[in-house]
């Protein structure tokens, strides 16, 4: 098989990965309320904080991220930076719409992270900076995520990577759209603060 031609097997990849909803898995498994029914309904780490069990919300957040880098790390160490970047947009895809649930999934914030991980580390670094800084400030867990999405592909394309800031111009287009009823309660000042109950 060709470079070009594992380029499809690398999104399906990096889907399957990023479709594995461990918030959901999680939270079952602990025995409590199914995620989807509080908060926000996401699978997300965020929302698995509202069961009041950091330590799942910390699994999930964990877990979340390194489905990312599983997937473009083994794409890549396949097919080259060209898989590994196919295979990042495929498992961004799928943990915001995972075939198990209905193409209801999370709000990609963890994902994104390990795609950077997995892509170029030192914009991982920055992504993280931007959201601490922002959370302590606001204490709102959407704005953070937001703010540093925002700055992301900025700071890759002032560095001159250029196919990954188109990458996660993309992607952050798309945390953009999933986070659209959170942008709605934040322009209504109705968003909750990290910590709060939903």
């Amino acid at each position: 098989m060709t470079l070009e031609a594992f380029l499809p097997v690398a999104f399906v990849i990096g889907y399957f990965f990023g479709s594995i909803p461990f918030g959901l898995v999680l939270t079952r498994l602990a025995g409590t309320q199914d995620i989807r029914s509080i908060g926000s309904g996401s699978i997300g780490a965020t929302n698995v904080l509202r069961t009041g069990r950091k330590s799942l919300a910390a699994g999930t957040l964990l877990l979340d991220a390194l489905k990312g880098t599983a997937a473009v790390m083994i794409a890549g160490y396949i097919g080259g930076p060209n898989a590994a970047m196919i295979a990042g947009l495929g498992a961004f895809l799928g943990h915001l719409f995972p075939v198990w649930l209905k193409f209801k999934g999370g709000k990609g914030v963890a994902t994104y992270i390990g795609i950077l991980l997995g892509l170029f580390w030192p914009a991982m670094v920055v992504f993280c900076l931007l959201w601490l800084a922002t959370a302590f400030t606001t204490r709102y867990s959407s704005l953070s995520a937001l703010v540093a999405a925002f700055i992301t592909p900025i700071f890759l394309w002032w560095f001159g990577h250029l196919a990954l800031a188109s990458l996660f111009a993309v992607l952050t287009l798309l945390m953009f759209y999933a986070h659209r009823e959170n942008i709605k309660r934040l322009q209504a000042g109705k968003e909750s603060r990290i910590g709060e109950k939903a």
